[in-house]
């Protein structure tokens, strides 16, 4: 059992932080939401005050924020986590943030003699909430070594992908995999209504054969073949739109300082920011096949 600070309680961060509670660990919670507090404390969490008295008292900080700049002003501002955490305090970020970000915390860190890991999530609201995530865990062999049996509480796969940065190069890669492969399946779904073909046909014949991907089979985004899928419920977000767009735009950043064509990630990117800038930012970015059939 570990006394856990936990810094940021929105959709992925609260069932995050419940699960390390349902596991026994002492989780207290930041954020500026009173009503995630207050459902972190029905859960059998506390509500902290301050970041320096709620990190003074920790033995691992768990940080889950929107953007690198609020995740470098958490840490390293003069009254952020690097100046309150105790000696020998782990830290571990879970926010998607960009490479050079996760980097120079993680060199903040290191200076003042912390264990740090950069571990974004993959897996969206569904599995943060039943403790099935993926963790992309970039850091030291000594840091991850430290992190897993924490992360191991919130995720099924937990992944060392090497020094730090590179869960976030990982993850950034991954979502454009991902972003880039829902594009293609909702073109295929909205190409085959106009020809007149039924989608749970397309959807039987593709979900077998070479055009078989986690889009189409665990993420239909047109109703029907998959009943989990959200689809089928309005296309409520399990990941919004503007997220998506958040980290195919962080895949481009990336891709321009490393040199590297990404046309494809480019074009799907350009594709969320019109569907995002079309009112669509929290609707599920599955729902882009209703931008892309009105298009």
């Amino acid at each position: 059992m570990s006394r856990i600070a936990f810094v940021g309680l929105g959709n992925m961060g609260l069932p995050m932080a419940t699960n390390l509670v349902r596991t026994g660990h002492v989780v207290t919670g930041l954020d500026l939401s009173g009503d995630a507090l207050a459902r972190l404390v029905e859960a059998g969490g506390r509500a902290g005050g301050s970041l320096g008295e709620v990190v003074a008292e920790a033995e691992v900080v768990v940080t889950m924020l929107p953007e690198g700049r609020h995740v470098e002003s958490v840490y390293g501002e003069e009254n952020g986590v690097l100046t309150h955490a105790a000696s020998g305090c782990l830290l571990i970020d879970c926010s998607t943030i960009h490479v050079e970000s996760a980097r120079k915390v993680a060199g903040l860190a290191a200076a003042r003699g912390f264990d740090m890991v950069d571990a974004p999530v993959s897996g969206g609201v569904g599995g943060a909430a039943a403790g099935t995530l993926t963790f992309m865990v970039g850091g030291s062999d000594v840091a991850f070594g430290r992190a897993r049996p924490i992360l191991e509480t919130m995720g099924k796969t937990i992944v060392h992908t090497g020094g730090a940065g590179s869960g976030q190069a990982a993850k950034i890669c991954n979502n454009m995999i991902l972003g880039i492969s829902m594009v293609a399946v909702s073109e295929a779904f909205a190409l085959a209504e106009k020809l007149g073909l039924d989608a749970q046909k397309l959807y039987d014949v593709a979900s077998k054969s070479s055009g078989q991907c986690w889009s189409l089979t665990s993420y239909c985004p047109v109703p029907g073949p998959v009943p989990t899928s959200p689809a089928n419920r309005g296309y409520q977000p399990g990941f919004a739109a503007a997220m998506m767009l958040k980290d195919l735009k962080l895949a481009q950043d990336v891709a321009s300082l490393a040199g590297q064509a990404t046309p494809l990630g480019a074009e799907a990117a350009q594709l969320y920011r019109l569907f995002v800038d079309a009112g669509n930012a929290g609707v599920d970015f599955s729902g882009i096949v209703r931008f892309l059939k009105g298009a």
